[in-house]
């Protein structure tokens, strides 16, 4: 789970739902490790449910990058200074990522999805890598579009 994104929706979860969407959160992760995500990191104005046999994140065409390179990837970003706040100031939460990184797939990539209320496949975004998550602002352009 991306905690930057979670938390830009978290902040902007009134311009979405304003738009007749409901947002839902499915996480490659079993249902006790996303409750401690939870407690460092939430509350969420949404439901964050469990994919732990990452069954809905293949069939949907969800990328696993390679380790090495998401590692190098996340090695040039913390020398160059590009890549702040990967791992948290605050000891519980920071202990909480550094666990994540040796127990959870860190490798899989997410996506962004809009439905019609039918279960229509409206738009989607898949992450090609970590910094390639859909910018809040095009999906409430999408959401405009296909609403239209």
């Amino acid at each position: 789970m991306c905690r930057e994104y979670l938390a830009q929706l978290r902040e902007r979860i009134s311009e979405l739902e304003a738009r007749g969407f409901q947002v839902i959160v499915i996480a490659p992760s079993k249902g006790t490790f996303i409750n401690q995500f939870l407690e460092q990191f939430g509350p969420f104005p949404f439901p964050i449910l469990g994919d732990p046999s990452r069954e809905a994140y293949r069939g949907m065409g969800h990328k696993t990058m390679p380790k090495w390179k998401l590692l190098s990837k996340a090695a040039f970003g913390f020398i160059t200074g590009k890549v702040k706040g990967f791992v948290p100031d605050n000891e519980k939460q920071k202990e909480f990522v550094m666990k994540s990184m040796k127990t959870q797939n860190v490798y899989i990539q997410g996506g962004t999805w809009l439905f019609s209320p039918q279960g229509k496949i409206l738009w989607k975004h898949i992450d090609e890598s970590p910094e390639n998550h859909a910018k809040i602002a095009d999906v409430l352009k999408k959401m405009d579009e296909v609403k239209a």
